[in-house]
């Protein structure tokens, strides 16, 4: 307490007189000390009613700040250079501020944060910029930049103070900065670290990128900080602008080498929070189609991406479906995005134009690979072939070949082929289901001995079954109700029937 009040009577001598100007000193010695957090709080706080008035009094210097030493010549007024003093101890209270934003308390870090924005809409309102002409724009992108490179540390996890700045993101003016902050950002730190990837920093750099929420239409930007009676004639009120911004950024953060972990965050989003709000989506086909080589489940979620450039921005991709067949391997049945992969491959197959030689060589792997599944994806696998023989009805000789293989001894497929034209899989029949009619899940059998009859015209609706878990199929058998069976179609009166109840009145003692 005795500390609060020390730095309240030296705050209101300084904003009370000039000639305690030197006072301010006491203010900033804690910002820049190893202070405790609680004095470093109350010292944040002085100096953003300090310095939060000066700018409201217009009593910082305005225009390009001259050197320190300069400002003592006599070219300068004595309200001047008190002016160019007091903007250099601003100086060195934002730089104080930036650097307690790496504190490990986080109190401090978020009141710095809060104080420093609380500067940007500030110096929004009262430039220290020289105002030219009437279109001039006067946001404070330097100080804006401090704020970002403090939310972008290298050396740790910063995604708790980054949610806290997300709400200053849905300004569109800070938003369109920050973007351009971001990029620069990323320029300067990973040139230095030559393609080694920095998982702190890139995550941190994900963490505040991932969320922004782009306006679809030009009538959606009407929220700025800096209030502007041209904004309809600056760059940053197009959309356009703010998509170009939006592109290069994310384009710049991908070119680097990401840690396997956020590779896999990237692609998740890619498809409906980046893709959607660039102007050239198309830039974007490197990089998918990089990760889509990769293999696994980096591949499995690249697919999401190239869905959208080949059906929507015509990209030819070599040897697609090639690739999408050698994806089928027994972890897919088992992978956390599953549901999202037979989604899309439902969609990659739905083309009735497709040669028979490929379906039938997707249907075949898919129910060799189904032997050895669980029912929660057997459920849903044979539903998916089912719909394949209907789109394909040429594959339906897998179905009803007499005397064809039996088992696996006798199968001509050639799994390991790589090449779905060379798998000879229009050679074979479909025996895996048959297997699987004799499954030990009921169900599963069930919906194998489907196949045993004609299939009907109409597809089943698989959507409700791709996101079927283990969980949810014990559930559904748990609370199935036991139904009665009757054993025996007669009452049993005795051990003998109606001769024990004769033996029973012959030697009664009545």
């Amino acid at each position: 307490m005795a500390r609060e009040a020390a730095l309240a009577a030296c705050l209101e001598a300084v904003l009370g007189s000039r000639s305690s100007a030197n006072r301010v000193f006491e203010l900033l010695e804690p910002l820049a000390g190893q202070e405790e957090p609680e004095d470093i709080v109350s010292a944040a706080r002085a100096c953003s009613r300090l310095f939060g008035a000066l700018l409201e009094r217009r009593e910082l210097f305005v225009g390009p700040l001259p050197e320190q030493d300069a400002s003592l010549g006599e070219s300068y007024s004595a309200q001047d250079k008190y002016r160019i003093w007091m903007r250099h101890r601003y100086r060195d209270c934002v730089a104080c501020l930036g650097e307690l934003m790496g504190h490990e308390a986080f109190q401090v870090k978020e009141l710095a944060l809060c104080t420093l924005m609380k500067f940007v809409e500030l110096e929004a309102q009262y430039p220290l910029i020289k105002i030219e002409w009437k279109g001039t724009l006067t946001f404070p992108c330097d100080l804006l930049k401090v704020v970002v490179d403090g939310l972008l540390p290298t050396t740790e996890d910063a995604s708790l103070l980054i949610s806290r700045f997300q709400e200053y993101l849905e300004y569109d003016d800070v938003r369109y900065f920050v973007m351009k902050a971001v990029t620069a950002s990323i320029g300067q730190v990973m040139q230095k670290t030559k393609e080694r990837p920095l998982p702190f920093y890139q995550q941190n750099v994900f963490s505040l990128i991932s969320p922004i929420n782009m306006p679809n239409k030009e009538s959606e930007m009407v929220k700025f900080m800096v209030k502007q009676d041209n904004h309809e004639e600056l760059k940053l009120s197009r959309l356009q602008a703010h998509k170009q911004v939006f592109e290069k950024m994310w384009l710049t953060f991908l070119k680097h080498k990401l840690p396997t972990g956020l590779y896999k965050k990237v692609l998740v989003i890619l498809h409906d929070s980046v893709l959607p709000y660039m102007n050239e989506p198309t830039l974007m086909m490197d990089f998918l189609t990089v990760a889509y080589g990769i293999g696994g489940a980096i591949s499995l979620l690249a697919l999401n991406g190239l869905f959208i450039l080949i059906h929507q921005h015509n990209l030819e991709y070599p040897d697609f479906y090639k690739k999408l067949y050698s994806l089928l391997d027994p972890s897919i049945y088992h992978v956390k995005y599953r549901a999202r992969f037979f989604h899309l491959t439902d969609l990659f197959l739905s083309s009735s134009h497709l040669p028979a030689y490929l379906v039938a060589a997707f249907i075949k792997r898919l129910a060799r690979l189904a032997l050895t599944a669980p029912p929660e994806a057997l459920l849903m696998i044979i539903p998916f072939l089912c719909n394949l023989f209907r789109r394909h009805p040429a594959c339906k000789v897998l179905l009803h070949r007499p005397g064809g293989p039996a088992d696996m001894s006798e199968d001509p497929y050639i799994m390991e082929e790589e090449e779905p034209s060379e798998s000879r899989a229009l050679q074979s029949s479909l025996w895996e289901i048959q297997s699987l009619q004799n499954h030990y899940h009921p169900d599963v059998a069930k919906a194998a001995a489907v196949l045993n009859q004609s299939l009907s015209e109409m597809e089943d609706d698989i959507s409700g079954l791709l996101e079927l878990s283990a969980s949810e199929l014990f559930d559904k058998e748990v609370k199935k109700k036991a139904v009665d069976v009757p054993l025996e179609f007669e009452q049993v009166r005795g051990l003998f029937g109606k001769k024990n109840d004769i033996f029973a009145e012959h030697f009664s003692l009545d």
